[in-house]
């Protein structure tokens, strides 16, 4: 009956909705306009309130939290000599909570002294708008920092910042630690003196359909071309360019105009966020909507670079290596008190320019293994639109027609078989 139980147990899985999946789907289902899609399997994990009691996070996994109003919670890493480690949080506002123009998260890494190996802030921004935002830390070795250096125990530091005016509620965390081997050998230890900074003409060309998924996990994969999606005020979509070293990315985000004299104005309406392999914050864009069809150009990035990590600018030192690099588009929810619910028109272009060159040459493999690379399978999902997560496997259910009952039916068949089979046996 083991065999049997298997089957049931991946049928069950495949005619029950994955927690998310119907966001990640473009499905409305509940609250489907502010829903974030958590990764599945994502392991609960409380952030203390002191170093002492912090649980430790463990490279290449993701975990679920949770992040008070008002306080700081610690979580703890256990490091080696020699690898980068880089650690993202990604904090989701309940639906609805009141927020300020300053309001969002700080995440640093410190080691057993308490001095800072880096520390980033994320804010939700002037439209105030509740959406998943995210901010990092990392212990790297290159380049080298004066402290933080050594194998031992370091600390991830998640604050919540802001107004004493803002919602009350605990915003929940999506936690992912990931970690970068040394070189087989020695490289510069400065980057690129001069790169190409000018914008190329958008693409042009019909738009095919791809919807963006609900969180990291579940982005849907695009490479170069024009896609088009739908989004409603307060969605996030988020989707995943694999980008190869020596290539170079450009993007950009358009709203659709709306029919009839529009009326109105929201700020900061339409925000296209660009973030790396480790989910580090490289640059963004945004834009105000009266209605009519409005553009959010991503700046210009380097090509990615082993050696664009030892400049000061985001923009190009979150250019330092290749994999899936994350384009975040959020819709503001005040775009409903101006234009009605939507959802609207949303047209995204992806450029890719420059072939694919050899990697620097890493000396072990990374956790998650090719994080840091791009691989056939990422270049095939891009090409067919696949997106991470539970979708493959609602997508399983979908090929060919097969519904809830079919599955069934078939489950029902191997269970008969097995059991004349077994019966025969005895």
């Amino acid at each position: 009956m083991a065999a049997v139980g298997a089957v049931l147990c991946t049928t069950a899985a495949l005619v029950a909705w994955p927690a998310g999946a119907a966001a990640a789907a473009g499905t409305p289902s509940g609250d489907y306009s502010s829903a974030y899609a958590f990764a599945e399997g994502a392991r609960s994990v409380e952030g203390a309130k002191g170093t002492t009691d912090a649980e430790t996070l463990e490279p290449g996994r993701t975990y679920r939290s949770s992040l008070p109003k008002g306080g700081k919670v610690y979580y703890s890493l256990e490091l080696d000599e020699l690898s980068n480690t880089y650690v993202s949080a990604t904090a989701v506002p309940r639906p609805g909570a009141k927020l300020s123009v300053t309001d969002g998260i700080r995440v640093s890494v410190q080691d057993a002294d308490s001095h800072s190996c880096s520390y980033e802030s994320a804010s939700f921004g002037a439209a105030q708008s509740p959406h998943p935002i995210t901010a990092w830390g990392a212990r790297t070795t290159a380049p080298a920092t004066p402290v933080c250096q050594g194998a031992g125990t370091y600390y991830v530091v998640v604050e919540r910042v802001g107004t004493a005016e803002s919602s009350s509620g605990a915003w929940d965390l999506e936690l992912v630690e990931a970690t970068e081997p040394p070189l087989t050998k020695a490289s510069a230890t400065s980057s690129p003196t001069a790169w190409d900074s000018a914008s190329p003409a958008p693409l042009t060309g019909q738009a095919k359909h791809r919807q963006g998924g609900a969180g990291f996990s579940r982005a849907t994969s695009v490479g170069q071309g024009v896609w088009r999606a739908d989004i409603s005020p307060g969605q996030t979509l988020f989707y995943k360019v694999p980008v190869d070293w020596g290539q170079q990315l450009y993007a950009t985000a358009e709203l659709g105009s709306q029919s009839g004299d529009s009326q109105g104005y929201a700020i900061d309406a339409l925000d296209l966020a660009l973030y790396n392999p480790v989910r580090a914050s490289v640059e963004g864009a945004s834009v105000g909507y009266d209605g009519k069809q409005k553009t959010a150009p991503l700046p210009p990035v380097p090509a990615v670079d082993y050696t664009n990590r030892y400049a000061a600018a985001d923009q190009v030192n979150g250019m330092r290596f290749a994999g899936s690099y994350y384009l975040v588009v959020h819709l503001s929810a005040g775009v409903a008190d101006a234009f009605g619910d939507g959802p609207f028109g949303l047209t995204l272009r992806v450029r890719l320019k420059g072939a694919p060159q050899a990697g620097p040459g890493y000396a072990g493999q990374s956790v998650p293994s090719n994080a840091f690379e791009v691989t056939a399978q990422d270049r095939q999902a891009a090409a067919d639109g696949g997106a991470g997560g539970g979708d493959a496997a609602m997508k399983a259910v979908a090929v060919g027609g097969i519904g809830a009952g079919t599955v069934v039916l078939v489950v029902l068949g191997v269970w008969t078989i097995t059991a004349r089979r077994r019966a025969g046996a005895w």
